[in-house]
């Protein structure tokens, strides 16, 4: 019977893992609720094939990990303002998402996490890449753990507004927020590093050029293989990230063909100075 207990089944040694044994059509009971909450906790990213979720039933999932975020600046599927479509059509070049970030870090309380369900694909790329945050702060030095467990940085959608070509940004300000360089995640415990090259613009109390050696090291640092998962997606295919501890990626390498993906990103809470 499924969602009477799921299996966890994990993809590599530092994140991602396919959830199967669950219809995410069906109601969850507060156990199952409980077990997805904790792997996806453990795990940062977390795969469900096979499910062909329709709106209605993907909005419903989400909100059993909190409130929908709002949308800006992409359309919405009809009839649901807080389900963004993320698509790249035929005779477009550039794709959305492709660089690596964590998700509306400029928010005084960034998204908790984002699911995302595969509706069109191409013959083949459109892969997405997760990188995990708490397996990138682990390997750093000692030294270097303990310079940035004090610091903090400074985030904004400055460069989003600046040089975004696929989004519909008109009329938009820059929003900013500080977080801790170094959080501490709610359910696990376990430290991770806060950080990213889409929104993080400097550590709080340095100027941007001081802060561009060590936030570009931190960039690379993060992008190492080993921490990674590459996805390959499949239609109907549900995947949610936990967005504190997982930057993310969308590879642009189907020029030529469609993909068209519908997500909807949870409300989080004020991030855990580590």
């Amino acid at each position: 019977m499924r969602n009477s207990a799921i299996e966890v089944r994990p993809i590599n040694g530092y994140i991602g893992a396919e959830i199967g044994n669950i219809d995410l059509a069906e109601p969850m009971s507060e156990q199952t609720l409980v077990d997805v909450r904790q792997a996806l906790a453990e795990h940062g990213v977390i795969f469900f094939r096979d499910q062909n979720l329709t709106a209605e039933q993907h909005d419903a999932f989400a909100r059993r990990f909190g409130t929908p975020t709002d949308i800006n600046f992409v359309k919405t599927v009809d009839g649901y303002a807080n389900m963004s479509v993320v698509s790249k059509e035929e005779d477009e070049l550039k794709n959305i998402g492709g660089g690596w970030h964590a998700d509306q870090t400029y928010y005084e309380k960034p998204p908790f996490g984002a699911v995302l369900v595969a509706r069109e694909l191409p013959s083949f790329g459109g892969d997405t890449l997760f990188s995990s945050m708490a397996a990138a702060y682990d390997a750093l030095s000692d030294g270097l753990k303990e310079t940035l467990d004090g610091l903090k940085a400074v985030h904004s959608n400055e460069k989003l507004l600046r040089s975004a070509t696929r989004l519909n940004t008109a009329g938009a300000t820059p929003q900013y927020a500080t977080h801790p360089v170094v959080i501490r995640h709610p359910v696990t415990g376990r430290k991770s590093l806060f950080v990213n090259r889409a929104y993080t613009l400097r550590f709080d109390g340095w100027s941007e050029e001081d802060s561009e050696p060590l936030l570009k090291h931190l960039f690379i640092h993060g992008q190492r293989p080993e921490f990674q998962v590459r996805f390959k997606w499949s239609p109907g295919t549900v995947g949610f990230w936990d967005n504190i501890q997982v930057w993310h990626y969308a590879a642009n390498d189907y020029q030529g063909q469609r993909r068209v993906m519908h997500r909807v990103a949870v409300q989080g809470e004020a991030l855990i100075p580590a």
